[in-house]
């Protein structure tokens, strides 16, 4: 699909450089071929119509075609021919055949066919005189500027090709990226579906099978542990899904965050309690954003869960809210536990990544960082985890009101 979708790219583009290629060279030639056809009749009536001797010329006669030469037929039907020395005028019929052509025109100027000669009538008292000019040096010109439009046209489109190429690949790169998350995402999900499905199947069985009720009893509770865990797992799917929708920033106003912070922090005083925990907060009061409260909460969730989850026990954990400049808060959370390596630092918020493998024992799917993550990207801020002398942080950055 990405490479239909690369040379796509590059045929539309293509198409559309040659289309604006081909419109301005065409262009190029056409306003050059005029010129020139303009600039040679403009000297041919300067050489009919010359100015009178007491005027001062207004133009250029260096401009004047060469060779040329005029032509005038009598009342007594002789012919009148000047020159400056370039054509052999001795062959009066075909001086005539030029003259019969051009008095049969309707135009004032033209080309004679099957010559290189440009004619131009003018009217006299003594009949139409005509000025003829060689006109092959225009030829020669035009022709040489083809060639030139041409080189430059297919050089310029090789060029663009090899552009077009790059650029394909730097525009399809999201799309690629996405698309790779995207697979491994349901990769991943499959996966993490596979072991509590296989658990479910396997005691289905048994209890099939099993005639004794304290077993049966036993292979319920398996089936509705794995059963909870494969909801939770969907429900954060669901909720990664919704966030890569959008829908979130639709629910957005002005809400007080030191509040919403300070209802997240009760429900887990009793679990920081029961692992002998030593919880604090610094909430500076009425700090306001623009977001959707129900979302920042479950940010707050997510960062005090996993603090409790990894946490060393008996150890201390601390939440710190409070303004950062003139538009800016701080919201982190940071416990005692072991350290972070850098890489892992790196991956933390990759969906579905655990570093550490227990974590799938404590019903953790790797999405929860990944879910904040989305959470603050669509609140315009910023997260990211900091692991300093057994300290584990997590900074939220967000824009007040």
């Amino acid at each position: 699909m990405l490479k239909k979708l690369k040379i796509k790219f590059i045929c539309i583009f293509m198409v559309t450089v040659t289309v604006m290629l081909g419109t301005i060279l065409g262009t190029v030639i056409t306003l050059t071929h005029k010129n020139i056809e303009q600039q040679s009749i403009s000297a041919m009536r300067d050489i009919a119509m010359p100015p009178k001797p007491h005027n001062k010329p207004e133009k250029d006669f260096e401009h004047i075609p060469k060779p040329h030469f005029s032509l005038l037929i009598t009342p007594e039907g002789e012919f009148i021919a000047e020159d400056n020395g370039m054509f052999d005028l001795s062959d009066e019929e075909y001086l005539n055949s030029l003259f019969e052509y051009a008095e049969s025109s309707d135009d004032e100027t033209g080309i004679v066919p099957d010559t290189s000669l440009r004619y131009f009538r003018n009217r006299t008292p003594m009949g139409n005189s005509y000025i003829f000019t060689d006109v092959s040096a225009e030829a020669d010109m035009l022709e040489s500027l083809y060639r030139t439009c041409i080189i430059i046209g297919l050089s310029a489109l090789l060029l663009f090709f090899v552009i077009s190429i790059f650029l394909a690949k730097w525009t399809v790169k999201p799309v690629e990226e996405a698309w790779d998350k995207q697979k491994q995402f349901i990769a991943d999900a499959s996966h993490e579906l596979k072991t509590p499905l296989t658990v479910i199947t396997t005691n289905a069985e048994l209890m099939k099978s099993e005639s004794s009720e304290e077993n049966k009893s036993k292979f319920t509770d398996n089936i509705l542990t794995m059963s909870k865990q494969m909801r939770g797992l969907v429900e954060s799917m669901l909720e990664i899904a919704r966030l890569d929708n959008g829908s979130v920033r639709k629910e957005f106003a002005v809400f007080n965050l030191s509040e919403t912070v300070s209802d997240a922090i009760l429900p887990f005083e009793a679990l920081f309690y029961e692992k002998e925990q030593n919880f604090t907060s610094e909430i500076e009061p009425d700090i306001r954003i623009n977001g959707n409260a129900e979302q920042i909460k479950q940010v707050v969730d997510i960062l005090l869960d996993n603090a409790n989850k990894y946490a060393s026990e008996k150890s201390e954990i601390k939440l710190i809210l409070k303004k950062q400049g003139r538009n800016q808060c701080r919201l982190s959370v940071s416990n005692e536990g072991e350290t972070i390596p850098e890489e892992e630092l790196k991956n933390i918020f990759k969906r579905f990544y655990r570093g550490d493998k227990t974590r799938q024992m404590n019903n953790s799917y790797g999405l929860g960082l990944s879910i904040a993550e989305s959470i603050v990207t669509e609140h315009s801020g910023k997260i990211f985890a900091e692991s300093k002398n057994g300290i584990n942080t997590f900074n939220v950055h967000l824009h007040t009101v």
